[in-house]
């Protein structure tokens, strides 16, 4: 090495060779950790993937179940719960789930499974005459009920327009009557010292309110609308079981009995279960679910629909009236 080669600061340069090395080694170790890093960050982001696939299907995001069957089959609907609109057991998927019953043309039979403890009666009147149609339409295709744990009020409504119900003999079963139920809370309020202001234009626009009085008119109109809906569920009754119902001055009081007295009863018919009535009723083993099933997301959506909706309102009130004011 010359002087000329020597610079200002009178430190000679390294030596060349050694410089690559170094800038290789320094690159090649980046190199490793950003792959090390990139398959990491691949790795768990597929872990996360399959976790939210397996939440998906389990709570039904990634669409209804489905059951396809290309032979005779029984075919199942399921009603299950409380009878309301919005719910698992809202008319509106119970009827759209008979019918794609019984226009399957290899439906040999359909199966109703009732476990439910009733609920409104316009829910369940859709579902009992829509069956009375389909059954008109397709004299061919039977329906037959089959009663889990309970089969009350509002589901025995439903049940009574099948050809034949069916139970277990622990099965609870009846309860054909109608009631309203609500608190009244005057006496509290007057020991607690509070004053009930209910301002209203018609006389019986507070019908019921549970913070006054009960007026004897209002009591008795309240009754007479709870006896004329009892009146058309005892005709269905009559008219679905006909001459199948023993006389018994108990047997629209609201009682409810177990699947075997029920049977006796002549509420219902037989013991059985959706397999026995498939096998040895329908005589199509193969049974084949219709029922509607809703996804998380509908369910959540149903849920919390009606909430939201009631939000957006607010918010779009208070912006209009925020534009109102700035105007």
């Amino acid at each position: 090495m010359t002087e000329e080669d020597v610079p200002a600061g009178g430190k000679p340069p390294a030596a060349g060779w050694e410089r690559d090395v170094l800038e290789k080694l320094v690159l090649g170790t980046l190199q490793e950790r950003r792959r090390a890093r990139r398959w990491g960050i691949f790795f768990k982001l597929l872990a996360f993937a399959w976790l939210v696939a397996a939440l998906l299907l389990a709570g039904g995001w990634l669409g209804r179940e489905t059951s396809v069957s290309a032979s005779r089959h029984t075919a199942l609907v399921e009603l299950r719960g409380v009878i309301a609109a919005g719910s698992e057991a809202a008319a509106e998927d119970i009827v759209s789930s008979l019918r794609a019953a019984f226009d399957d043309s290899r439906t040999a039979g359909v199966v109703l499974r009732i476990n439910s403890p009733g609920g409104s009666p316009v829910q369940a009147g859709i579902i009992h005459d829509e069956i009375r149609r389909l059954r008109a339409l397709h004299p061919r295709t039977p329906l037959y009920a089959v009663v889990e744990e309970v089969c009350a009020s509002g589901g025995y409504y439903v049940a009574a327009a099948a050809d034949r119900i069916y139970v277990d003999k622990a099965s609870l079963v009846g309860s054909i009557g109608v009631l309203m139920e609500g608190f009244g809370f005057v006496g509290a309020m007057e020991k607690l010292g509070i004053e009930r202001r209910l301002l209203t234009a018609g006389s019986n626009k507070g019908f019921l309110d549970s913070f006054s009085p009960l007026p004897e008119d209002q009591r008795q109109h309240a009754q007479a609308m709870l006896d004329e809906i009892h009146k058309q569920f005892i005709e269905v009754v009559r008219t679905g079981r006909g001459e199948r119902l023993k006389d018994s001055p108990e047997l629209f009081s609201g009682l409810v009995w177990t699947g075997a007295r029920s049977v006796e009863m002549g509420l219902a018919d037989a013991l059985g279960s959706v397999d026995s009535v498939a096998r040895d009723v329908v005589k199509a083993a193969e049974v084949v679910d219709f029922s509607t099933r809703k996804n998380l997301a509908e369910r959540l959506a149903r849920r919390f629909g009606a909430a939201a909706g009631e939000t957006m309102a607010a918010v779009l009130g208070a912006a209009a009236q925020a534009t109102l004011i700035a105007r």
